[in-house]
């Protein structure tokens, strides 16, 4: 633990240190594929939230820089951490996916893995890869085509297998911007072949200060939310010597490294709206720092997030696309308490921007709701 002597941070210097370095206190002119690398990747199970993720980091952001990563193989979408499906470079690829695959197996266990205990997994695996290698599969049909194989056992059950025991990424137009195509997969070998030539080692402490480049400071428990691996405090301890500590208000130790910008809690902090499941509300066990604890069940419904706003810099809003005005689409906001009058300019400018994104074929309106 951190001894009294760490300085103490508070809520709102947390929430400004997470906003500088998830660039969102300002938009930046990073090329598209350092931004995703910068942010160890963009949560993607929705296929167009790295569009908005990116829309409100970027400066003159244009979306098909992004398709155009993904067709070319520069960026692939695959399960990483939290077995959920990112957006990442193919540099960065095989390395998150090889540091992760036990959270993808212990998620496997949990649930399917426990209804195949009299199969050779291996086995599905090498005829899961043979069959993907001819072409991308979705899950149902590679899930049937095992079924041909293992026929007393749940397809879903032996797709679920080979996702968790290969390295399988979406291909597109799955995740291309504006058009769309079903969850097909292969493999990162046989989608990637020998892309890039310079791909990193998996290297778990390295990955972990990039953790804290883009998301800190963190708590030990900060850092196992965000990639879902446990036991992680010995890696942590082997760290400590480059790092530096703090305290938050409840006297938890934090960590961090020790150039890492810490902008002075009073910075204004502009308005932006991102995606149903962007990586900032979801990437530490203490969530205070961007969201008050209170509207959580806000944005939380099921097991789908909603798109988000943030109003000095916290989430305070949700939002949707109305499209049920004919050539019209409406953005809605639904505020959790009553919006500034300070923030009520930078609404608007940033929902013209979303919705010019958006909708570019539309007559275009917004709408906030009263506060329920």
């Amino acid at each position: 633990m951190a001894t009294s002597g760490s300085p103490i941070l508070t809520v709102r210097a947390l929430n400004r240190a997470l906003l500088e370095r998830q660039l969102l206190l300002r938009r930046t002119a990073l090329p598209v594929l350092d931004a995703v690398e910068h942010l160890v990747g963009l949560q993607a199970q929705s296929p167009q939230d790295p569009y908005y993720a990116l829309a409100a980091r970027l400066d003159g952001f244009d979306p098909e820089e992004l398709s155009g990563l993904l067709d070319s193989r520069a960026a692939v979408r695959i399960p990483v951490m939290r077995s959920t499906i990112h957006l990442v470079s193919a540099r960065d690829c095989r390395a998150l996916r090889s540091l992760f695959q036990v959270v993808q197996e212990r998620s496997f266990q949990g649930n399917h893995g426990k209804r195949l205990g009299d199969v050779d997994l291996a086995a599905v695996a090498a005829l899961a890869a043979r069959l993907v290698a001819e072409r991308p599969y979705t899950f149902h049909h590679l899930g049937l085509a095992l079924a041909e194989v293992w026929p007393d056992h749940a397809p879903q059950d032996l797709a679920m297998a080979a996702r968790t025991l290969l390295p399988l990424v979406q291909v597109p137009p799955r995740g291309l911007w504006g058009r769309s195509g079903p969850a097909a997969h292969t493999t990162a070998d046989h989608w990637l072949g020998d892309r890039p030539a310079s791909a990193p080692a998996p290297d778990l402490g390295a990955t972990l200060l990039r953790y804290l480049a883009a998301f800190g400071p963190p708590s030990v428990k900060d850092v196992q939310k965000w990639c879902g691996l446990t036991g992680l405090r010995s890696v942590v301890d082997g760290l400590r010597p480059g790092l530096r500590t703090f305290r938050d208000e409840n006297g938890t130790e934090l960590l961090d490294l020790p150039d890492a910008p810490l902008p002075d809690p009073g910075t204004p902090a502009p308005v932006r709206f991102l995606p149903e499941f962007d990586n900032i509300s979801l990437s530490h066990a203490d969530r205070a720092r961007i969201v008050d604890p209170a509207h959580l069940r806000r944005i939380w419904r099921v097991n789908r997030a909603a798109p988000t706003v943030v109003l000095d810099g916290f989430i305070r809003a949700v939002w949707r696309l109305d499209r049920a005005v004919p050539e019209t689409t409406t953005l809605v906001v639904e505020p959790f308490e009553e919006i500034r009058p300070a923030d009520r300019a930078g609404l608007e400018e940033e929902a013209a921007r979303v919705l010019a994104m958006a909708a570019p074929g539309t007559a275009h309106d917004l709408r906030v709701l009263p506060v329920a």
